[in-house]
């Protein structure tokens, strides 16, 4: 009897002692998934705070290297960033979702000889990149991405496509940045003419775009453009096709500059018909540098 009643206190003990350590376990998971929800919620709150930040958008990029802080204007012997900026609309709309190459096919066609279709008409909220996105979607048969540079640009002969043509893109984009902060307006006399002009008035923003494209290849290089942001990629690729690339590496010593531009020459080797045969790639903005690198 005394043996009997022995056993079950020792089970009763051992019944107890397992409830004890199920409640420690599910008190250490209730605990670890209250600094997950934790963590998460301070990334919430960094990712609230970048989005403070002044978003550009790669066209608005693009002008902004190009333009000279006090003067306000970009280079008069630039004439690669008009249609430099038509490429980065047609790659800003790809990066949103809106536009796509159409399938290669059996073949495999050419990135140039593949058209421009719109995947979303959704609105961007940007007035040029919306103007752009239905000019595309109302366009049958589709054009390649070489003939919309053009298009956008009004670089045809043809008269009947002329209204293709986003007319004073640095001009309304240089008031996108006035209306973000970044830029002024000021009225400039050159002797003959009056000329508005956009100084810089935010240095900051500028700074951090410029420390951006020198971190993407110096501290932040990662030796495989598909390990790269897309964006920041895409970013250095038209920043060069436009002319403006050197201004951002301007400021470094000697050695940075040199290991800099190294880096930038092996991205620009790059063959773009082999790189968006790669997974994961966006094919339309390897299609805008082939046609700058044609």
């Amino acid at each position: 009897m005394n043996s009997l009643s022995q056993r079950n206190s020792g089970l009763v003990q051992r019944r107890s002692e397992a409830i004890r350590s199920a409640a420690a376990d599910k008190d250490r998971e209730s605990g670890g998934e209250e600094e997950e929800a934790r963590r998460g919620e301070e990334e919430d709150d960094d990712d609230k705070g970048d989005s403070k930040e002044t978003r550009l958008t790669l066209m608005e990029e693009v002008l902004l290297l190009g333009l000279k802080d006090r003067e306000g204007y970009t280079s008069f012997w630039n004439d690669c960033i008009s249609s430099g900026l038509r490429g980065c609309m047609l790659v800003e709309l790809a990066l949103r979702g809106r536009l796509q190459l159409e399938a290669c096919g059996v073949r495999r066609r050419s990135l140039l000889s593949r058209k421009v279709i719109c995947k979303s008409d959704a609105p961007t909220g940007d007035v040029l990149l919306d103007e752009a996105l239905k000019h595309v979607k109302e366009t049958q048969p589709p054009e390649t991405v070489q003939s919309w540079i053009e298009l956008l640009s009004g670089e045809t002969w043809n008269p009947l496509k002329l209204h293709y043509q986003l007319r004073n893109v640095r001009e309304r984009l240089a008031k996108n940045l006035v209306e973000k902060g970044v830029l002024t307006t000021e009225k400039q006399n050159f002797l003959l003419f009056d000329m508005t002009t956009h100084p810089l008035t935010n240095s900051t923003i500028k700074q951090r775009l410029v420390k951006k494209v020198q971190e993407s290849v110096l501290e932040k290089w990662v030796n495989d453009p598909h390990r790269m942001d897309k964006r920041i990629l895409a970013l250095i690729l038209l920043a060069h096709s436009s002319d403006v690339l050197e201004n951002a590496f301007a400021p470094l010593q000697d050695d940075q500059y040199d290991l800099g531009m190294k880096r930038v020459h092996t991205l620009l080797e790059l063959e773009p018909e082999k790189e968006s045969a790669k997974p994961n790639v966006n094919e339309l903005m390897w299609a805008v540098v082939a046609a700058f690198t044609k």
